[in-house]
């Protein structure tokens, strides 16, 4: 019956044969007791030794923690990619995001990052289109994307939500989205609502002659959350939108695996019952690897100014990652790249005097989402859509808003409501 240990801080990982999961561990009693533990549920280890478990397997396939530090809590365990289902999320989350969440040595366990070798990343498909397809669809090679949410969140008919998107499509914004919470509602149908919107839609590209988006919501079960996405184009939209958490990643793969010609709008909603610690849970970053490997072509990140929670730090290393080539994360001397770049979209208490603080800190490849900050302007939601693209105009031109809001009344109302 051998005895199986899984802390071995002489091993050297080999990147392209081994996961590499980064943990903060705080552990109830001993530290070295608790990392062992981890290391063991997540493989192949138990409670106690096993007569089943041979030395041959055991030195193949066990994880091993090779570095430790227990005065900040810093862990990295080494899993053989054998240890993983190739092309399978769900699988991947039960073993490192799983069982070991609930062992009574553990007191704190965050998963902070993860290093994937380059024949794990490869067993996915990625995004379809990714930030280059995206912006040549729109017709827009480096601008700043301006982004809108119906608002309110629930409430208008399939009609009043066409003809509000018709609004803010005419004075500016490139892309209107539906709400976290709007699906298919008795007063708001989605297949009455896709319908209609991108009627509007139609008419406000043939009036402008510029191209525009709308993200229909398709959350639902997997079958019914098909029969939405094929709906959206069998009418020819581009984009549908999937509430990442509540779906499952695994529901992001089965729609982004049918190969449906669909831009991917990942919603975030519901992440920070697990993200939002620091001792504690998965974190943001960890998440947005998974859904840039489920396919996700434009993921919700963070605002830094906005409403929502999440430093410049944080978002801006989410967001660099996103857009890089994925041989970066690993900083290896090559830099392949098998999976497409994924489109960060900034949302959550945006309205146009944020505007230049948000670019300064993250760029201009980037959705811009506003929802009250376009139809809680005084002057009415057209308005609010004027005031974002003015907004964005004097970013591009490297002037200030005041001095921009001197010959545009609708910019000058909002630096007076909101700033």
């Amino acid at each position: 019956m051998p005895h199986v240990g899984f802390i071995d801080l002489t091993y050297h990982p080999n990147r392209h044969k081994d996961v590499i999961a980064h943990f903060y561990v705080e552990p109830e009693k001993n530290f070295e007791e608790a990392v062992n533990a981890i290391a063991g549920e997540s493989s192949i280890g138990s409670w106690t030794d096993l007569s089943t478990l041979k030395v041959s397997v055991a030195n193949k396939l066990k994880a091993r923690v090779f570095q430790m530090n227990e005065k900040d809590g810093l862990v990295k365990i080494a899993y053989p990619l054998d240890l993983f289902e190739l092309g399978s999320i769900p699988q991947f989350l039960s073993s490192v995001g799983g069982n070991i969440y609930s062992m009574k040595a553990i007191k704190n366990l965050r998963l902070v990052d993860v290093e994937f070798p380059e024949k794990y990343i490869k067993s996915f498909p990625g995004p379809a289109f990714g930030i280059a397809g995206i912006r040549k669809i729109l017709k827009n090679e480096n601008r700043l994307i301006l982004g809108s949410i119906i608002k309110p969140k629930v409430g208008l008919n399939a009609s009043e939500q066409a003809e509000l998107s018709y609004q803010i499509w005419k004075n500016g914004i490139d892309l209107v989205k539906d709400d976290e919470n709007l699906t298919s509602m008795t007063f708001n149908n989605f297949y009455d609502r896709v319908e209609k919107v991108l009627k509007a839609k139609k008419k406000v590209e043939l009036e402008t002659g510029k191209k525009k988006f709308y993200s229909c919501n398709i959350t639902a079960e997997p079958t019914e959350m098909l029969k939405r996405a094929k709906f959206i184009k069998k009418l020819g939209g581009e984009v549908a939108m999937i509430d990442i958490i509540s779906v499952g990643l695994a529901g992001v793969q089965f729609i982004r695996n049918q190969n449906l010609g669909l831009i991917l709008h990942g919603h975030r909603a519901g992440h920070s019952t697990f993200s939002r610690s620091t001792k504690h849970g998965i974190s943001m970053l960890v998440v947005a690897k998974l859904a840039r490997l489920a396919g996700i072509d434009q993921l919700h990140t963070g605002t830094v100014v906005g409403k929502m929670d999440g430093t410049a730090e944080e978002v801006s290393t989410i967001n660099d990652l996103l857009r890089e080539d994925w041989g970066h994360f690993h900083k290896l001397k090559e830099n392949w790249s098998s999976l497409k770049p994924v489109m960060p979209i900034a949302s959550g208490g945006l309205h146009p005097g944020l505007l230049p603080g948000l670019v300064k800190i993250l760029g201009t490849d980037l959705i811009a989402n506003f929802g009250a900050g376009v139809h809680g302007h005084r002057n009415g939601s057209a308005a609010g859509a004027m005031a974002c693209a003015q907004a964005a105009e004097a970013v591009v031109r490297g002037i200030t808003l005041e001095e921009q809001a001197k010959i545009h009344p609708e910019l000058r109302i909002a630096l007076e409501q909101w700033m």
